[in-house]
């Protein structure tokens, strides 16, 4: 009985003085979501020939708490590239984004976007792309889905419209680059994530596993877009964007990590 009263008399005094230890802040990183799972808030949407912010056909919708991208409406692609900006501009963050190609491409979409989709790093402001541009000026995260006529692809690929990268200290001027990491196949969830570091470093991972790593992106002044906007040098920011490009992915758990540039 008297230990029972020494202990709640220290614990009385300590804390009227402030010595009890409080518990440590959460070491978690504060990830935010981007997709509510009910709407495309924050999005701008912007297909190949039409005005911003129009999807006749809505190639872009949410269905069941999932981002879902799909030409099931159109009869025949006839050039529909689409791109999901979000509308916020960003420099330093980690993006995390799950996602599962589906079985279907709509007739006439090219060979090469089967099963092809991607996440567009440091793109242009969507409302500066031409009414019929096809892909933003931008560093794309290329993601890739394997099937029996593509046993042997890659994900987490680089592709470059509108500009070159840097890979293992040299500048890059090939348009699609692959990495060594195999693709999964229809249905089959992934998780892709970003890490971004302005113009100084782009990483790319599956499922917890970097995958590519890019550094020092610069705007390739050869590229008619680019030389409308009058744009050269270092690439240090800009609008991340889903793809669509003939056939069906989903998307879902869209998640952003911003990091402080100091700490570069």
């Amino acid at each position: 009985m008297r230990l029972q009263f020494q202990v709640s008399a220290v614990l009385a005094f300590a804390s009227l003085t402030g010595c009890v230890s409080q518990p440590e802040p959460s070491s978690n990183p504060a990830w935010e979501s981007l997709f509510d799972g009910q709407t495309l808030n924050g999005w701008t949407v912007k297909i190949a020939g039409q005005q911003l912010g129009e999807d006749a056909e809505n190639i872009f919708r949410v269905e069941n708490g999932q981002l879902v991208v799909s030409y099931d409406a159109y009869d025949a692609f006839s050039g529909e590239f689409g791109h999901l900006f979000y509308n916020e501009p960003l420099s330093d963050y980690r993006l995390r984004v799950t996602y599962a190609f589906q079985e279907s491409q709509v007739p006439g979409g090219p060979n090469w976007a089967f099963m092809n989709s991607g996440v567009m790093v440091h793109a242009q402001a969507p409302e500066t792309l031409r009414v019929d541009q096809p892909f933003p000026i931008s560093v794309e995260a290329q993601l890739l889905g394997r099937s029996d006529i593509t046993p042997t692809r890659t994900t987490a690929n680089m592709c470059s419209p509108g500009t070159h990268v840097v890979i293992d200290g040299a500048l890059t001027k090939q348009h699609c680059v692959n990495s060594q990491t195999a693709a999964r196949s229809a249905g089959e969830w992934a998780v892709f994530e970003l890490e971004v570091r302005g113009g100084d470093l782009i990483s790319l991972s599956i499922d917890g596993e970097e995958a590519f790593r890019l550094t020092d992106p610069v705007y390739d002044t050869s590229d008619p877009d680019v030389q409308a906007l009058g744009l050269s040098g270092p690439v240090t920011q800009g609008h991340i964007a889903l793809q669509a490009e003939s056939h069906a992915v989903t998307f879902k758990d869209i998640e952003l990590l911003r990091l402080d540039a100091a700490s570069r």
